[in-house]
């Protein structure tokens, strides 16, 4: 039984490119924050700040696409396998969504204002769209249309970021590498 549907293929050639633009976005966004913060703090609506926001915002939108192409192209006859895609995917959209939310809030002070985000959306969210998207991953890698240590290399971005903002670059560098390998074929089996 092939994990892939072969009829899929085809359809999902954009993947690589925007999980490759996504990452590279995030890193933008990582690095400008250094930049706003070299005097010590965040200069809110400045232009690092509202730049590289603005990257993040294009960036998780970039990894829900992702997470979109990911679920079609992972289909397989597997009910349970399904199930865990099916789980995944709308548990790493609706973690995205969370983000777009606090960025938006970010972006906007009068959204803030106007719809404050509550805690689970703001803690609960990004653990979501991380777990959604290293499962998607993980699987992507038992279909080998990504190397096995790929995933383990966004999962250490995740973790870096968790640790420290500050690290949001290495972090993004290490989703980079992760998601550099993405294939929509399988490899061949050495």
């Amino acid at each position: 039984m092939s994990l892939l549907d072969s009829r899929t293929r085809p359809t999902h050639q954009w993947l690589r490119p925007v999980a490759v633009a996504s990452a590279v976005l995030l890193l933008g966004y990582g690095l400008l924050r250094l930049l706003d913060r070299l005097d010590g703090h965040s200069d809110k609506g400045a232009w690092a700040w509202n730049t590289g926001h603005t990257l993040f915002l294009l960036g998780v939108l970039g990894f829900a696409a992702l997470i979109v192409g990911l679920h079609g192209l992972l289909r397989t006859r597997s009910s349970r396998l399904r199930t865990l895609d099916d789980v995944a995917a709308p548990a790493g959209l609706v973690g995205a969504a969370a983000f777009v939310w606090v960025i938006l809030g970010d972006l906007f002070p009068r959204f803030a204002d106007a719809v404050p985000t509550p805690g689970l959306v703001l803690y609960g969210g990004p653990l979501l769209f991380e777990l959604g998207l290293l499962v998607l991953l993980y699987r992507a890698a038992a279909a080998r249309l990504l190397p096995v240590w790929a995933p383990v290399l966004v999962l250490a971005g995740f973790l870096a970021i968790a640790v420290n903002l500050n690290l949001l670059p290495v972090g993004a560098a290490l989703v980079l590498a992760g998601l550099l390998p993405l294939r929509v074929t399988p490899r061949p089996v050495a």
